[in-house]
This record gives structure tokens, C-alpha cells and sequence, in this order.
């Protein structure tokens, strides 16, 4: 979420250092949605403070770069790097809460119930917000895929022109 590491590695300690104050006090069952609500908001903390846009992070967990193979073709990477980038400036796009919830579904396999239970929202907000989240996002890349069409064809032809 933040996108360095090295400010989420103290925002990490810090959920630490709360979830070790705060044990005592903790169910062991809810533990895993604590620390993932907790982290969330120190992360989200941390970007109001540094007034800087809300931005998915560089880890290989999100980046299609995980998901192609050695043998991979350099144009085949170079589009799975290039629709990467598009889909990670859609995301931001769509803002919170839809972006939290797209990462949380589609891209670390959380079921509802969790994503409920980690945002502090109800079930059926959730599914609504995730089904907004993914038309809007549908939205975004195809209006970036028409513009990136548009921009070759306008360059192919003013390189024809010059020939």
C-alpha cells in the first residue's frame, strides 16, 4: 500500500508493538483480521501524513511480472509490464474503499466474510463495492486500451507521412 519498503517495515513494527500491548486483551481466532484492519489503517495513516496519492505496492504479489515464465517472449513481458502499470494506475483511480477490496479478492484470494470482517463493513456492501470496484476498473482500462489504440494509429500514421 504504500509502496516502500522500507515505511512498511516500520509500520509493520508498529502493528507489532500494538498487537504485543494489546494481547491480553486479543481473541485468538480474530487476530489475523485485527492485524490486517490495523495495518490497513497505519498504512492509510501514514499516506495522510505524507500527503502522498494512494499507491499498490511493488511487491511480486501483485505485479503480473510473478505470473509469466522464464521462457517468456521480451514482447510477451513488455505488454505484461505495460498492462501492469496501466492496471495499477486504474486501481488508483478507483479510490478506497473499492481499491482495498479488488486487492483483498482478486489479488490475495480473500473470501467475503474476511474482507468484511477486515474493513469493519457489512457482507452485502462488500459484494456491492467489490461489483462496482471491478465494473469501474473495466471502465478504466478500457478507456487507457482505446487511448493507447488511438495514440498508435495517430503515430503509424505521421510516421507515413514523413516517409
Amino acid at each position: 500500500m504504500l509502496g516502500d519498503r522500507d515505511l512498511a517495515a516500520d509500520v509493520t513494527q508498529d502493528v507489532f508493538i500494538k498487537l504485543w500491548e494489546n494481547d491480553a486483551k486479543m481473541d485468538a481466532s480474530r487476530v489475523l483480521g485485527w492485524l490486517l484492519k490495523v495495518a490497513r489503517n497505519a498504512c492509510i495513516d501514514q499516506i495522510r501524513k505524507r500527503k502522498v496519492r494512494f499507491a499498490v505496492t511493488e511487491s511480486s504479489d501483485f505485479s503480473l511480472d510473478s505470473m509469466s515464465s522464464d521462457t517468456s517472449l521480451p514482447d510477451e513481458i513488455a505488454s505484461n509490464a505495460l498492462f501492469d502499470v496501466r492496471l495499477k494506475a486504474a486501481l488508483q483511480s478507483i479510490g478506497e474503499p473499492f481499491q482495498s477490496i479488488i486487492i483483498l479478492r482478486e489479488m490475495q484470494d480473500y473470501k467475503y466474510e474476511e474482507i468484511s470482517e477486515m474493513l469493519d463493513m457489512p457482507l452485502n456492501t462488500v459484494k456491492v463495492y467489490l461489483h462496482r470496484a471491478r465494473k469501474a476498473l473495466r471502465v478504466k482500462l478500457k478507456m487507457v486500451m482505446e487511448t493507447d489504440s488511438f495514440e498508435h494509429n495517430v503515430n503509424e500514421e505521421s510516421r507515413h507521412d514523413f516517409s
